[in-house]
Parts: C-alpha cells; sequence; structure tokens
C-alpha cells in the first residue's frame, strides 16, 4: 500500500451512441488516458439517463442513448495537461473535475 497523495478525479459524461472516428468515444477517452499515462480510467455505463428527456435501458428506443460515465483519475498536472484531450475528443457533453485522495493498493506486476 502507497500513501495517499492528492489527486483528481474527472468524470466525463457522454453518450453510447457518440462516436470519434468511427468507434466509441468512450473507448477512443481510455485509450488517450493510456497514451497518456494516466494512472487509470474507467468506463461506466448508465441504465438510465437525462439529457433532454429520461433514457432508459428499458426502454426499446432507448439503444445509444444511454450515458456513459468515463473516470479518469491522476495528480493535477497529469489531468490539468489532459483536460486539452477531452475538450478535443468530446464536441458536446460535461466534464467534472473533483478533488480526492488516491491510495494504490498491493502489487503491480510488471508489464511484458
Amino acid at each position: 500500500m502507497t500513501p495517499r497523495e492528492e489527486a483528481v478525479l474527472v468524470r466525463a459524461f457522454v453518450c453510447e451512441s457518440d462516436q470519434c472516428d468511427g468507434r466509441p468515444l468512450y473507448e477512443i477517452i481510455v485509450e488517450e488516458a493510456c497514451k497518456a499515462g494516466l494512472a487509470g480510467a474507467t468506463v461506466l455505463r448508465g441504465p438510465v439517463g437525462c439529457r433532454h428527456d429520461i433514457h432508459t435501458e428499458l426502454e426499446v428506443d432507448a439503444r445509444g442513448k444511454l450515458p456513459m460515465v468515463i473516470e479518469i483519475v491522476d495528480g493535477e498536472a497529469a489531468i490539468h495537461d489532459f483536460l486539452p484531450t477531452l475538450d478535443r475528443l468530446i464536441g458536446s457533453g460535461l466534464i467534472t473535475l473533483e478533488a480526492v485522495r488516491m491510495m494504490r493498493c498491493g502489487r503491480r506486476e510488471a508489464r511484458a
């Protein structure tokens, strides 16, 4: 276990149908976060969302309209450097920033 460190949690809210270069936007964002060497990025799929009206996974016509939340965490400087990438990729959406304390647990295996 490592000591706790100050960090920033970014949440990017997009729609599951949002695309970039013919691919899902949430996948591109995670790839870019990985390329940037950020500590972590996770995509969460929302079963219910509201942009202009409510969409739920139980609706037949909701496919492609459900929310995807991308959470990215790292130190303030690294997140600050990554924000222009998010701004470029997300044509229309919402990004939130939250101060958090980050702690790495367990042993990280060396990648081959």
